[in-house]
């Protein structure tokens, strides 16, 4: 008998719950818990952290998981170090569900990066106005180049005072639009696109009007974690699921 495990948070997760729920599988979606009003899932939820490798180990023997799919955001890079590890010691099947990460075309004019630090560095010394399209979680570092206006967009308002001194907040969740990413930035003026290369079509909608208005993106490549069955189709995860025996997680 099967019990699943589906880290979630994206688009593709919500993919996956809708086939395990209609398929009548027995399954748990899990949270990070970093937004407010998340979507709702056809699964039995839960939200927050596992307290690490070990945490997360002792969750999937009490819950008696029997697989897992990691279908956590490709920055989520910390969460999936983690359950690697945490199947690998509980001897239990894991895959990943990813969206493939987005790739230049002609009239882009990316600026590859490998990290958020690069990111700040890549930004010019003269003053500009920047499309901050990362999310919340590393805003503090830009600080170091005060002399930018930086335009957020957030899914939920922010709840402390951001590490920005000058900066603009839009609140507003995906999936975008070009005509309205587009207007979005000829309305702040944009000059400088700063993206996370997160793939998928919810947020490409910045890259299509970053091109049409000739603007630099400087993207940053997706963080490095161990190898892992990949899958990019939910039709591929669930023949995974089907095909892959049950293993009760092990360890101490």
């Amino acid at each position: 008998m099967t019990r699943t495990l589906v880290l979630g948070g994206t688009t593709e997760a919500s993919k996956l719950a809708k086939a395990l729920a209609e398929a009548g599988m027995d399954a748990v979606f899990s949270y990070a818990g970093r937004t407010a009003n998340p979507v709702a899932q056809p699964l039995p939820l839960r939200v927050g952290g596992f307290g690490g490798v070990g945490g997360l180990l002792r969750y999937l023997r009490e819950e008696e998981i029997s697989h897992v799919v990691d279908a956590t955001h490709p920055f989520a890079a910390q969460m999936s170090r983690n359950v690697v590890q945490a199947c690998a010691e509980g001897n239990l099947p894991l895959c990943a569900y990813e969206r493939p990460p987005w790739r230049p075309v002609a009239g882009d004019n990316w600026i590859h990066v490998g990290d958020m630090d690069a990111a700040v560095q890549a930004l010019p010394e003269t003053s500009a106005r920047v499309f901050l399209a990362i999310g919340k979680q590393n805003l503090a570092g830009f600080a170091a180049k005060p002399q930018h206006h930086y335009l957020l967009r957030l899914v939920d308002p922010p709840e402390a005072e951001l590490p920005l001194p000058n900066c603009s907040v839009e609140i507003a969740r995906g999936p975008f639009d070009e005509a309205g990413d587009l207007a979005l930035m000829q309305n702040h003026g944009i000059t400088h696109v700063v993206s996370k290369n997160a793939g998928g079509r919810g947020a490409s909608a910045k890259l299509a009007a970053a091109r049409a208005l000739a603007l630099p993106i400087i993207m940053i490549d997706r963080p490095q974690v161990p190898p892992r069955m990949t899958y990019g189709d939910v039709a591929e995860v669930m023949a995974w699921l089907f095909h892959t025996p049950a293993q009760p997680a092990s360890g101490a």
